[in-house]
């Protein structure tokens, strides 16, 4: 190694005694004069005696000690030093860190209306529903001297939902929804009751549920199918109508007299019911065990009381199924809603099949076993990527529909995946305290504790089925699991489509459509 202490000229400084290692190239120098002088080294021209230094090596010239290069060039500016103090990730509250991230903005409480929040994060999660609502226009108007105001309290509650989601999606700040509040104590007084040091009481959070649900149902028009054409005048209804709506068919026999003709009724709901018992350990079990019952009932065929078995099926999915765990129970001695505390597991994905009519069953089975071929397609690229084999990516990728063609806002395959929980913590459901947990996107989830906007993980999320003290999920909501498969007819393959697939699934308050 040859080392030798040069000087540099720079405009009117001059650096001096700069150790270089002559064995090294220029640009080493270059890299050292840009630390001393902040001039990038590509603007550098370092000249000594008529030669110009170059970057790879030094050429003609000889650097010895004392000898001074000349070296012109623009510096870059310096840094400014920050206004505001650095602040790390690990040192931020929830509400900065929520808008470092581009979370969505949280709900203030306004004195135990956590239920009332956690209702809305959830059903804000359908991106149909949101939009919807936020492209609401009343109808029923008066005008008069101060003005046009409406008269239709469901309307008010709609119109004031609307002005809450168009100010969430507008910012990540933490949300007053006084208005919102205040139509829902007008229309629904029971839900301004307080108790006796003048507080606003808890409520429980499904009954708001529904009775939301009710009053969109009669504001919010359904969406209309090209041809004008659907199937059980779905597209007459309301969009709630339309992507909740469940349709139930129910079959009675006389145990006791097989040749009593069957009685058949049907039912619509908004929601499915997960009683909880004993042996109740898996949602889909305590869904299930509601399928049958035993009913004591007048028979005609015996002109008397007989055990008649009624036998319930679904008839139409809709694209987000809500169910209830039944969590609740009246104490007669304490005159509270007491809590089931049991742990009852769900998964991310459910599949509803074995609980439909085997007419919708017979509907449903075209796309499942497209999404099987899917399936198996991924199986084998992930099995044959992991011995090393050759294998094809898919091209020309394609959504499978999620609802049949006749129906809009059904579900045409019985599989869901999760978008939403909302819970519980405490041991009575006039108490505690309601949160909910939404998914961001395939990946994301984010829990909307009121005003407070905290990533989380799905692990976190299954960890919510109960068990103990800690938040239990009282209300799910499933949506489309959605599918994309690789079409070859674009091709000129005939037959079949060729399907290979990947799970592109829903999200919530800014996820995927």
């Amino acid at each position: 190694m040859s080392t030798v202490k040069i000087n540099v000229k720079w405009n009117k400084d001059v650096f001096k005694d700069i150790e270089v290692d002559t064995s090294l190239p220029p640009a080493v120098l270059k890299a050292q004069l840009f630390s001393i002088t902040n001039v990038p080294s590509e603007r550098q021209k370092i000249m000594v005696k008529g030669q110009t230094i170059g970057d790879e090596t030094w050429g003609k010239v000889t650097l010895t000690n004392g000898l001074t290069l000349l070296m012109m060039g623009s510096a870059d500016p310096i840094p400014e030093i920050p206004t505001e103090k650095v602040k790390f990730l690990e040192d931020m509250t929830e509400a900065q860190l929520a808008r470092h991230m581009q979370y969505p903005g949280g709900l203030k409480n306004l004195g135990n209306t956590c239920y009332m929040n956690a209702t809305l994060q959830c059903l804000k999660s359908v991106s149909e529903l949101r939009d919807a609502v936020k492209q609401f226009v009343p109808a029923n108007v008066s005008h008069s001297g101060q003005g046009a105001m409406m008269i239709d309290g469901s309307q008010m509650v709609t119109n004031a939902l609307k002005t809450t989601y168009q100010q969430l999606d507008v910012t990540s700040e933490a949300f007053m929804p006084l208005t919102f509040l205040a139509t829902i104590h007008r229309e629904f007084p029971r839900f301004a009751e307080k108790d006796d040091h003048g507080h606003l009481m808890q409520q429980d959070a499904n009954e708001f549920w529904v009775q939301l649900m009710q009053i969109l149902q009669m504001n919010i028009p359904g969406k209309k199918l090209n041809n004008e054409i659907a199937s059980n005048s779905i597209a007459d209804k309301s969009l709630i109508d339309q992507y909740f709506g469940i349709n139930t068919q129910a079959i009675m026999k006389c145990n006791e007299a097989p040749e009593e003709t069957p009685t058949v009724s049907e039912e619509r709901l908004l929601q499915l019911s997960c009683f909880i018992s004993q042996d109740v350990k898996y949602l889909l079990t305590g869904l299930k065990n509601r399928l049958e019952e035993h009913i004591t009932k007048h028979s005609s065929t015996l002109n008397r009381d007989a055990i008649f078995t009624k036998s319930t099926h679904i008839s139409r999915l809709p694209a987000y199924l809500t169910i209830q765990f039944v969590r609740f129970f009246y104490k007669e001695k304490e005159k509270v809603n007491a809590k089931i505390l049991k742990d009852v597991q769900y998964s991310m994905v459910l599949d509803v099949f074995d609980l439909c009519t085997p007419e919708l069953q017979k509907r449903l089975i075209p796309i499942r076993e497209k999404i099987k071929a899917a399936e198996d397609a991924k199986l084998d690229r992930e099995r044959a990527k992991k011995l090393g084999e050759p294998f094809t990516e898919p091209k020309n990728l394609t959504r499978l529909p999620t609802s049949f063609p006749d129906d809009t806002g059904s579900n045409n395959s019985g599989f869901y995946q999760l978008n939403a929980v909302l819970t519980h913590k405490g041991r009575s459901s006039s108490s505690g305290h309601y949160v909910a947990w939404v998914r961001r996107s395939q990946t994301e989830w984010v829990m909307f504790d009121d005003e407070n906007v905290t990533p989380v993980t799905e692990e976190d999320v299954l960890k919510l089925s109960g068990g103990g003290d800690w938040h239990t999920a009282y209300l799910l909501i499933y949506g489309p699991r959605t599918i994309e498969y690789e079409d070859k007819s674009n091709d000129g393959a005939s037959g079949e489509a060729n399907v290979n697939a990947m799970d592109t699934t829903t999200s919530a308050n800014g996820a995927k459509p």
